[in-house]
């Protein structure tokens, strides 16, 4: 593949995702919760007005604030409840990522689980805010919303862009390729500029799309390397421990640079680190199975 410069990429994509028509500019649930939460006089019951209204989304919310791997002291059985525990400013990251995830859901796919897709992606969101919250970095908030967010390119692909798919899936399935080196293959860049591109377009915070670009290289990230590599130790947990795995991270190297970023100190150290949590991970997916 020839070296493109950042701009570059950018316009590609730009070209190949502006003649479909059905991208949405905002998903109308993140402009209507992002404009409730920027108002001081919205209150938990409005805020639970709203979500209540997309029953499939409230439960997605329940589901998130019970989770073994979120660390809620006690259960959590209303909206309204969930709303005053987790946080306004939190809440407000989850409805933005489920919202999107939501909106770009895959039905009746004979090649895309999107069951599948939907637990690896909750799995390293509320797996890498437990790490953040144990190693005390203060806003794990990011760091759900970046674990959640951090394969939207993927389905993004699949879903606008399915005859590149399918040429990259051939490609690893008939080349030994992995994923990440195929899309190179294939596009002249992965489904981490693509959601790098629609994060802009949607205005998220600059250090949230830097996090979602380098979770898979952590150490080039610009704004944020803490961040990024919470996100990037979890997902390579998930193929380490063979727990809600996604296809694409297939022989997903370890990026041996957050020994440093993340002060663990040595691998050996990493290693106990990781085994510690594998018992929450399996709690945890096996709740999402229920």
């Amino acid at each position: 593949m020839v070296e493109q410069g950042t701009s570059e990429i950018k316009e590609r994509i730009r070209k190949q995702l502006s003649g479909i028509g059905n991208i949405p500019a905002v998903p109308q649930v993140i402009a209507e919760v992002s404009n409730m939460l920027d108002n001081e006089m919205t209150s938990a019951s409005d805020l639970c007005r709203v979500i209540s209204r997309d029953q499939a989304l409230a439960a997605k919310i329940l589901a998130v604030a019970n989770s073994p791997l979120y660390g809620l002291p006690r259960r959590v059985s209303t909206i309204e409840f969930a709303v005053v525990i987790i946080g306004f400013d939190h809440i407000k990251n989850i409805l933005l990522a489920l919202s999107l995830l939501d909106t770009f859901k895959v039905r009746n796919a004979k090649d895309w689980n999107h069951q599948d897709y939907w637990r690896h992606s909750i799995l390293t969101a509320t797996g890498a805010k437990r790490i953040a919250d144990d190693l005390r970095y203060p806003k794990s908030g990011e760091v759900f919303t970046v674990g959640l967010l951090h394969d939207l390119g993927l389905v993004i692909l699949y879903k606008y862009m399915n005859y590149d798919y399918k040429q990259i899936m051939e490609l690893v399935e008939n080349q030994g390729l992995s994923f990440l080196e195929a899309e190179n293959k294939v596009l002249g860049y992965t489904h981490s500029h693509i959601a790098e591109f629609l994060l802009e377009k949607w205005n998220f915070p600059r250090n949230i799309i830097d996090a979602v670009v380098n979770h898979h290289t952590p150490s080039e990230s610009e704004y944020n390397p803490v961040l990024t590599s919470l996100v990037h130790l979890t997902d390579y947990m998930t193929q380490k421990f063979e727990i809600g795995t996604f296809m694409c991270d297939d022989n997903m190297p370890l990026d041996e640079n957050i020994l440093e970023i993340l002060q663990f100190g040595n691998m050996e150290y990493l290693e106990q680190f990781m085994e510690s949590y594998k018992p929450l991970f399996n709690q945890h997916f096996e709740s999402l199975n229920r």
